[in-house]
């Protein structure tokens, strides 16, 4: 039986209001209402896969090797793992790299993500830097390489994904090998019984399904770390332009971003009402500043209270009242700043693989008589 049909009813059951998208490897994200908590329920976090999942057996057998350019290389279970290091909770963003892929015109290749493929969880673990640190990290260690036994679809004997961190990012003190997400046991469908947390990187890092971490004496070019796989131009570009690998990064930190969860698009107020508007705004490694709010399809701006996060990787929450004054269309805009100066574009800044729009969201309503 082909994989998918049995991934589709696992995903269905767990998941029941996702939308799924009709691509080969099992990817689904949430409505914006679904998106409406602080914390993200696990049945409303979104889905991204490269290939298939993999089967996953006995976790009690799970095993997480440590190798490469370290003095001691270490075989750890999930109970050694437990047993040996300080277990830590961690609150923070999740977010695809593409998400909001679907809003480049001219469109860019990879899934057309909304809006939704993003969530904030509570991940549990150990630090990752606790754990090189006992094996022992050389001096020629500048990245790490994370590997899993996901495959590409009709091609097993390639991974479907192989990225890693800088070593600085690997050792920072939020980043974990998690093995619990709000709670319950890490489930397979977010890559149990163990997966890689990076706060404030983007979705890709957080490898899925973990079972090696290698040290490595240059940048890891696994399994989409190169060409321009998850990578952004050092300078503007325009579409057409010709694709220099050379003059591609790689994606670290993600850009500030505010999203609105309340209302939705295609709102409807009577006028001389009141209208809660609600949402919430992150940012990666750079702290979150403020967030303004635009009822008036960006004319002027207020700014809004951001509400305490639960630490600095969290989203935090904004939330105010606005009047409908009159009957008619109306859009409502959220835009989010951080304390280096940056803040969301008005309209996308292009880019030819679709990543880290950022752009100001829109949510169009009316207000009737």
């Amino acid at each position: 039986m082909p994989r998918r049909l049995v991934e589709l009813p696992l995903l269905r059951r767990l998941k029941p209001g996702l939308h799924v998208y009709e691509e080969e490897a099992l990817n689904a994200e949430p409505g914006l209402a679904l998106l409406d908590e602080s914390i993200t329920p696990i049945d409303s976090f979104f889905i991204r896969n490269n290939g298939e999942l993999p089967e996953i057996g006995d976790e009690r057998e799970w095993t997480l090797t440590i190798d490469g350019e370290v003095e001691r290389p270490t075989v750890w279970t999930v109970a050694g793992l437990r047993q040996r290091f300080e277990e830590v909770t961690v609150t923070a963003v999740l977010e695809c790299a593409g998400n909001g892929r679907s809003q480049f015109s001219p469109a860019t290749d990879g899934l057309q993500w909304r809006l939704g493929a993003v969530g904030c969880a509570r991940w549990t673990g150990v630090r990752l830097a606790d754990v090189l640190e006992h094996a022992g990290p050389k001096p020629s260690a500048v990245y790490t390489a994370h590997h899993a036994p996901d495959r590409q679809i009709g091609k097993p004997e390639k991974a479907a994904l192989s990225r890693g961190l800088p070593m600085a990012k690997a050792l920072a003190p939020e980043t974990l090998i998690a093995f619990a997400m709000n709670g319950e046991p890490l489930p397979r469908l977010h890559g149990g019984p163990l997966r890689i947390v990076a706060p404030g990187y983007p979705g890709s890092a957080w490898q899925k399904w973990l079972d090696r971490v290698s040290l490595r004496p240059i940048e890891h070019d696994g399994e989409k770390m190169r060409g321009t796989d998850y990578r952004l131009p050092i300078q503007p570009m325009r579409p057409g332009d010709a694709l220099e690998p050379a003059n591609f990064a790689v994606i670290t930190d993600m850009p500030v971003k505010s999203l609105i969860t309340t209302p939705v698009d295609g709102f409807s107020v009577k006028s001389g009402e009141r209208l809660t508007v609600g949402g919430f705004a992150w940012s990666g490694a750079i702290p979150l500043a403020s967030v303004q709010l635009s009822s008036d399809g960006g004319e002027s701006w207020q700014e809004i209270p951001l509400q305490p996060g639960e630490g600095v990787f969290a989203w935090r929450r904004f939330e105010t009242e606005i009047s409908a004054e009159r009957a008619g269309p109306f859009v409502i805009m959220a835009r989010a700043h951080d304390v280096a100066g940056n803040s969301q574009p008005l309209e996308i800044v292009w880019n030819p693989r679709g990543y880290c729009n950022n752009q100001v969201q829109r949510v169009r309503g009316s207000a009737v008589a």
